[in-house]
């Protein structure tokens, strides 16, 4: 699969995520309670992104601080990149594999790991099962590729 976190880039910030069922139950939210059943959350394929999508279920990710779902396929994997926003995820299905300073995780179900700082990792989703994550991102969603250092010879 050919992934390329530059296209990511270019697709995220042309989305625009005001429409979603999440965006329209904020505005009806009242008391301050959002509810948004498993059944209302709508996934948008990421375009020329195969095997990433996307759903927003509160706020609108290209253009600040929100609360959505992201789902990679079984395999997908990510080179080399970073976040603007700081941001809190718990990995709501399948094995999630990240890769900070070298070090590989294996991230199951129930985990929970945060960035910031622009913390530079990589992301893969074990095959198998698709990885769904629950992101809090703190501003503006962006995926910001690495250059990575040329090997030594």
């Amino acid at each position: 699969m050919k992934n390329t976190l530059t296209a990511l880039t270019v697709v995220l910030a042309g989305l625009s995520w005001s429409n979603a069922p999440g965006a329209r139950a904020a505005e009806k939210a009242s008391k301050g309670a959002l509810l948004v059943p498993a059944a209302d959350i709508k996934w948008t394929e990421v375009p020329e992104m195969a095997g990433v999508q996307i759903a927003a279920v509160d706020g609108d990710p290209s253009k600040g601080a929100s609360h959505f779902f992201i789902k990679f396929v079984g395999g997908f994997s990510a080179p080399l990149h970073h976040h603007t926003a700081n941001h809190f995820v718990t990995v709501v299905a399948g094995t999630l594999l990240l890769t900070v300073d070298g070090n590989e995780q294996k991230l199951p179900p129930g985990s929970f790991f945060a960035f910031s700082n622009k913390t530079k990792h990589t992301t893969s989703c074990a095959a198998g099962a698709d990885c769904v994550l629950s992101v809090d991102a703190r501003g503006k969603w962006d995926v910001v590729p690495e250059k990575e250092k040329a090997a030594k010879k």
